[in-house]
């Protein structure tokens, strides 16, 4: 069993794909599987998000252990690519055992790095990211690393065999959004032929939206549509967010002036006096 089908998409990215580590991906949507009301409704959103790429946690489902095996075969049913991730884990040793088992579970050399360094912010370990990164890449995987802004951890990443980086918007689940706009578009010019992909923090699809207008690659998020009213109707919110932001980044946003500027030229306009024409 392999991870990727290349199902044709015929949603509202197709034609604009995103290559990543040499695959072609039709969606710059990442969608991830966790806090959906039901099985049903998960498989309902991932159809109207036209995503092309699910990610899964291994440690949190893998817990599950009266509906393990039924969630990965819903998860193989999906019919889009597998990015497994390492969610939970705080060390580089406990993220290289989980991308393993994720390796073994769905047949695929990608997996999500995560290394948590605090349970409050959910922020990156970036010292244990490094390292885990590393010793992956040698044991042939196609490392996606959760990461943050910063241009010294994002090198060290790239040395290590990372050939994407996901750099966070705000913290998993807060809804913030873009929580350092300087950075981000700092990281975007600094790295122009990298893959970039925001990972988490996104609460409404003007966040994606703004994203990619960034220049971004692509998005990750997961609270945003599972914990939706209605989870369908926010993933193809999010599709259409995606594409508008991918469009207007290609055809190129006007700068922000201090001044106003009339949209309609002076020069040449017929000018009609007052008074009399006596």
């Amino acid at each position: 069993m392999t991870a990727s089908t290349d199902k044709p998409n015929t949603g509202p990215h197709a034609g604009d794909p995103v290559a990543l580590y040499g695959v072609q991906v039709a969606s710059r949507l990442l969608l991830g599987t966790a806090q959906y009301p039901s099985p049903q409704v998960l498989a309902d959103a991932v159809k109207a998000s036209h995503c092309g790429i699910v990610t899964v946690s291994l440690r949190r489902e893998s817990a599950r252990a009266k509906s393990g095996q039924g969630f990965w075969q819903l998860i193989r049913d999906l019919g889009v690519r597998v990015l497994p991730n390492t969610a939970g884990c705080r060390t580089a040793k406990e993220a290289i055992t989980t991308a393993e088992m994720g390796r073994e579970l769905f047949g695929t050399e990608w997996v999500k790095l995560e290394v948590i360094a605090n349970d409050d912010t959910l922020q990156p370990d970036l010292f244990g990211l490094v390292e885990a990164a590393g010793e992956l890449t040698k044991r042939g995987f196609q490392v996606f690393p959760y990461t943050t802004e910063d241009l010294g951890a994002a090198e060290r990443l790239l040395s290590a065999g990372c050939e994407v980086l996901m750099p966070w918007g705000a913290p998993i689940g807060t809804g913030l959004g873009l929580n350092n706009r300087y950075g981000l578009r700092t990281m975007r010019a600094y790295f122009p032929g990298v893959p970039l992909i925001v990972d988490a923090g996104l609460g409404a699809p003007s966040h994606a939206a703004e994203a990619m207008e960034m220049g971004y690659d692509a998005v990750l998020l997961n609270t945003a549509v599972s914990k939706a009213g209605d989870p369908i109707g926010m993933a193809r919110a999010f599709a259409l967010a995606i594409e508008a932001g991918r469009a207007a980044s290609k055809a190129g946003l006007m700068e922000p002036r201090d001044m106003a500027q009339p949209s309609t030229p002076v020069a040449g306009t017929p000018f009609f006096g007052l008074g009399s024409a006596s």
